[in-house]
């Protein structure tokens, strides 16, 4: 990617990837900053492209105006988006512009996100760091200090090198420049159906699989999605994860999980939010298909091998469209 130089929102010029934490209180003081930040890169030409949740598009619409035909819109969704899937769009768009500025707003976490999806989305904050860097990308991510947590709102310092203030970024004396290591997730109910599989055995276990997201009623193209995943997982597993695994199967209140685990190590922490070239010999389809069909995935590479959950809610839960300008 070409670096360019980018406008930061006080007007001053930087010539690398910047990716600012906004604090703000409530909808006026989201208003104040981030709409003047979308304002400004309208009007200086360049590309924009904002994810907040639908109330705060809503505000921000009426408040630009005619401007808001000129901004790209990426809506989280109700009961929001994965945030693997947010990362994608990001890069993506930041990707289609290699000389020019682009602006992002992406607002991670707000009212209605429960405790997992939150710590997924805070995961992301420290891969957009390592996503575009060499970019001259400014990643703005506001925080509503009324509603976000005191624990979200510290780990937000930690995950971003600066902080909007006024219109000026400053260095955040919290940044930390590490990610998370990851953990292990909490182990299925005792419950759970578990299919071991290997090459020979991928079509039973993935009929299996079918059959059961019926009978627990997920439906439609939602039960589609589901079973695709699992098919892109487990050949993931034969391909790469040493040749098997376990496919585990249950239902968690108004969510149904799927998850695979196998021997294999994921040595790109970005693997999967990018959007694989179709004739690329490397592959990467899987992870990135993944991403795009679940309401949410979890990707943990342990030192025992590779566990990939994934989640769809029984309701639909209003699944964004792609984004769109204007």
């Amino acid at each position: 990617m070409t670096r360019g130089t980018a406008a930061a929102p006080g007007g001053r010029r930087v010539d690398s990837f910047t990716h600012p934490a906004f604090f703000y209180h409530g909808e006026a003081g989201f208003l104040a900053g981030v709409g003047a930040f979308v304002r400004g890169g309208v009007e200086n030409g360049e590309p924009v492209l904002v994810g907040v949740p639908e109330r705060r598009e809503r505000l921000l619409r009426d408040a630009l105006g005619a401007l808001a035909r000129e901004v790209t819109w990426f809506a989280p969704g109700p009961s929001g988006a994965n945030p693997g899937r947010a990362l994608s769009a990001f890069r993506e768009f930041v990707d289609r512009y290699p000389t020019r500025r682009p602006r992002v707003v992406g607002e991670p976490v707000w009212p209605g996100r429960d405790a997992e999806e939150v710590r997924e989305a805070m995961r992301h904050e420290a891969l957009i760091n390592l996503a575009l860097a060499g970019s001259a990308a400014c990643v703005l991510c506001p925080y509503d200090t009324s509603s976000v947590p005191t624990a979200v709102l510290a780990d937000a310092r930690r995950a971003h090198p600066t902080v909007l203030e006024g219109r000026e970024h400053r260095p955040s004396p919290w940044y930390t420049g590490r990610r998370e290591p990851d953990a292990p997730l909490a182990e299925p109910p005792a419950g759970a159906i578990s299919l071991p599989y290997d090459e020979e055995g991928l079509g039973s276990v993935r009929a299996v699989a079918e059959r059961w997201a019926r009978e627990v009623g997920l439906v439609g193209e939602r039960r589609t999605d589901l079973v695709l995943a699992i098919a892109e997982a487990t050949t993931n597993s034969v391909r790469h994860g040493g040749g098997a695994g376990v496919l585990r199967l249950w239902v968690e209140g108004s969510r149904v999980r799927a998850e695979t685990r196998d021997a294999g190590r994921l040595a790109d922490p970005l693997a999967g939010s990018n959007r694989p070239d179709p004739f690329s010999a490397s592959g990467g389809r899987g992870l990135w298909m993944i991403n795009r069909l679940c309401d949410l995935v979890q990707m943990r590479s342990l030192p025992d091998g590779l566990v990939i959950r994934m989640t769809m809610a029984l309701e639909p839960p209003g699944v964004p469209p792609p984004p769109r300008r204007g």
